[in-house]
């Protein structure tokens, strides 16, 4: 908040064809409507370029591919920032890749510093039936989400 002001996009998703990516820029994690705006728009890739300092973010992630079925892909910051006197900021790492199912594709630790290629499919991001009998679109009741 001290130095970037707050965007005026909404959440767009991009058509790179071979995937839909939307993103999500650090602290929209905390944001469960952020996640399924993008995979309403048709996301299959939610991308989350972040600096993230707390430690549990990376676990809501694998909800928020869950409640989506969408892969997440999260770009974390490593190592500590000196502040001028303030408290240092202790970034958490663990960059990831999630599955629409949440399962852990790739997984970095707190302090690994790389890059690495991974081969995932989009479409099973179009997959959105949970069991056979519930699809996650198609069994929601937005009439009843508004204020």
């Amino acid at each position: 908040k001290l130095f970037f002001l707050p965007g005026d996009l909404g959440f767009p998703v991009f058509d790179i064809e071979q995937a839909r990516i939307g993103l999500m820029i650090c602290f929209d994690w905390i944001f469960p409507e952020a996640a399924r705006t993008l995979a309403l728009k048709g996301a299959d890739i939610l991308c989350q370029p972040a600096n993230l300092v707390l430690s549990y973010c990376q676990q809501a992630m694998v909800t928020r591919a869950v409640e989506n079925r969408t892969f997440i892909v999260t770009a974390n910051r490593i190592g500590t920032e000196a502040r001028g006197g303030k408290p240092p900021l202790n970034f958490t790492g663990m960059s990831q890749i999630i599955s629409p199912k949440g399962e852990k594709v790739l997984g970095f630790s707190e302090t690994e510093e790389k890059i690495k290629i991974v081969d995932i499919n989009p479409e099973d991001a179009h997959d959105k039936w949970i069991t056979p009998r519930n699809q996650l679109f198609k069994d929601r009741r937005g009439e009843f989400y508004e204020l």
